[in-house]
């Protein structure tokens, strides 16, 4: 329950093993892995992510992109902290917060209305079939550009770190 944000930690063993499983299931569902664009986050967890992806599916663990734009939201100052200890800390920015968590942005962080500006500029790069791995501030905001979920809802919604997100283009959905 510690916001971590753009904090580079690494995954634990049970997102190693979230990221076998996934790679397990890419590798069912993707006709040649190799026709793939393979793109990731910089930050080290979703790095080793992609590395454990790649091997599932039977290429070499390096030899992908990164993207900044892929970067998990920035919580700034309260990177690291709990919203529990932020909440005796700052009641009031947290109240804030919790009024209207899209447009909120904490101290020297970004906003999830940030976050979609990042998004977008990067979506036009995408111009191929691509595998990528990001983070849950970019899912969420995939999701309210795809499905148009409203801002309200998809900065509550969950991200769930054992499932693919998949777009062919038409229809964004979990699998």
């Amino acid at each position: 329950m510690r916001i971590q944000g753009q904090h580079d930690i690494p995954i634990n063993d049970t997102g190693r093993k979230q990221a076998r499983t996934n790679g397990q299931t890419l590798a069912k569902l993707l006709d040649d892995p190799k026709r793939y664009r393979y793109i990731a986050s910089p930050l080290g967890r979703t790095r080793e992510t992609m590395n454990i992806v790649r091997q599932e599916l039977g290429l070499p663990s390096h030899g992908y992109e990164t993207d900044d734009r892929l970067k998990e939201i920035y919580f700034g100052l309260w990177q690291t902290f709990t919203m529990e200890e932020l909440r005796q800390t700052e009641p009031e920015l947290v109240a804030a917060r919790e009024a209207d968590k899209f447009n909120f942005t904490p101290p020297l962080g970004e906003s999830y209305f940030q976050v979609l500006a990042r998004l977008k500029s990067w979506l036009p790069y995408v111009t191929e079939d691509s595998v990528v791995v990001c983070h849950g501030g970019i899912l969420r905001m995939l999701e309210h550009h795809f499905n148009n979920t409203p801002t309200d809802e998809v900065a509550h919604i969950t991200v769930p770190q054992d499932r693919i997100y998949k777009w062919d283009g038409k229809l964004a959905q979990w699998l």
